[in-house]
C-alpha cells in the first residue's frame, strides 16, 4: 500500500463567529464556519498540496454534516469520519475582535460525538502515513482520546514514521493541572518534533530558558523542539544546533486565534519537503503572521500557489 502524506486527528467543532463585536449576550447575528486546532493543521497541510487523512467522530445531525462537508470542500479526506448516532457534533461561540485582544469563546463540547472517539477507530491504513500530527487536546477530551493519542502516536513512531506535537494545552478540560502536565509530557515523548509556546514549555517543564525547556523535550527523545515566542518569533534546538528566528513584522493584529496552528502547518510542511530547521521555522513565523492579520481560524492559512509566491519575493537574488 502507498503512504499518504499526514494523518492528523481530533474534533471538528461547527462554530458561531458574532457578526460584530461585543460581548456574546449581546451579538444578534453569527455566522458559521468550523473550528478545531488539529482540523486546522490538517487543512493548512492539504491546501499546500499535502495528502491528509482526518479521524475524528461527528454527530447524526446538521452540524455534523456541515463539519464534514467543510472539510471535505478544503480537500482532506474523510473517511475515516465516523457518524455517531447518539452523541451531538460539539459546537462554540466566538466573539468578533478588531483589536488584537483574544476573542471570547464559549464551548459546548462536552460529552460530543468526537469525545467518543477510541481505539477501535484504528485501522492499519490509518498507520501507513508518512507523518502524523497530534497535539494535546484530544488526549483531554475522555479516557476513550486519551488511550487514541499515546496509542496513535506511540504506533507510529514504532513504525519509522514522522510525529509532531503541539501541547496546545486547554486547562479546562483536564481533570487536574497535574495530569495535564504528566500526560502531555509522556506525549511528548513519543514525538520527533515538539512545538510548544513558551509559556506552555514553562508550566509543563518548569524551566524559564527556551534552551532549558527545548533540553527536558531532547532528554526524552524528541529530534528538535520548536519554541513559538509570539510578537517575538521562535526558538529551535536539535543536539547539536540552537537559533532564534525573529517574526516576520506584522502591521496589525486583528485575530491570534489559530496563529499557533499556522505556525505548525508551516514547520511541517517544510520539513516533510526536506527543508532544514531554520527554513522550517522561518516559513512557521510566515504562516503564523499570516494567521493573525485574518478574522477566523483558518482563513490565513496559505495554498501552494501563495507559499511558491511568496518564496519568489523573498529568495536572495
Amino acid at each position: 500500500m502507498s503512504k499518504f502524506d499526514v494523518l492528523s486527528f481530533g474534533e471538528t467543532m461547527a462554530m458561531w463567529v458574532a457578526e460584530h463585536c461585543g460581548d456574546l449576550d449581546q451579538v444578534e447575528l453569527f455566522h458559521k464556519r468550523i473550528a478545531g486546532a488539529d482540523s486546522n493543521v490538517a487543512i493548512g497541510l492539504a491546501r499546500l498540496g499535502f495528502n491528509v487523512k482526518w479521524l475524528s467522530r461527528v454527530g447524526n445531525d446538521s452540524l455534523g454534516r456541515f463539519v464534514r462537508n467543510t472539510l471535505q470542500a478544503e480537500g482532506l479526506d474523510c473517511q475515516h469520519v465516523a457518524i455517531d448516532p447518539q452523541h451531538p457534533t460539539g459546537f462554540q461561540l466566538k466573539s468578533r475582535v478588531d483589536d488584537g485582544n483574544d476573542p471570547q469563546v464559549e464551548y459546548f463540547r462536552r460529552g460530543s460525538a468526537a469525545s467518543h472517539l477510541g481505539l477501535d477507530a484504528i485501522t492499519p491504513q490509518l498507520l501507513d502515513a508518512r507523518h502524523l500530527h497530534a497535539t494535546g487536546i484530544p488526549p483531554a477530551l475522555s479516557a476513550s482520546c486519551n488511550e487514541l493519542s499515546f496509542e496513535l502516536m506511540k504506533s507510529m513512531r514504532k513504525a519509522g514514521n514522522s510525529v509532531s506535537f503541539d501541547p496546545n494545552l486547554r486547562p479546562s478540560l483536564w481533570a487536574s493541572e497535574q495530569q495535564m502536565i504528566r500526560d502531555i509530557n509522556a506525549l511528548a515523548a513519543h514525538a520527533d518534533w515538539v512545538l510548544p509556546g513558551l509559556s506552555e514549555g514553562r508550566l509543563l517543564t518548569g524551566y524559564d530558558d527556551p534552551g532549558d525547556i527545548a533540553a527536558f523535550y531532547l532528554d526524552q527523545g524528541a529530534e528538535a523542539v520548536i519554541i513559538k515566542l509570539g510578537a517575538k518569533g521562535a526558538y529551535w534546538r536539535t543536539a547539536e544546533l540552537e537559533q532564534f528566528v525573529p517574526a516576520v513584522p506584522v502591521a496589525r493584529v486583528i485575530d491570534t486565534v489559530g496563529a499557533g496552528d499556522g505556525f505548525a502547518v508551516g514547520v511541517i510542511s517544510a520539513l516533510l519537503e526536506n527543508l532544514d530547521f531554520a527554513e522550517a521555522v522561518q516559513r512557521g513565523n510566515w504562516v503564523g503572521s499570516r494567521a493573525v492579520q485574518s478574522r477566523g481560524d483558518m482563513e490565513g492559512l496559505p495554498t501552494r500557489a501563495e507559499l511558491t509566491h511568496h518564496n519568489a519575493q523573498t529568495a536572495p537574488e
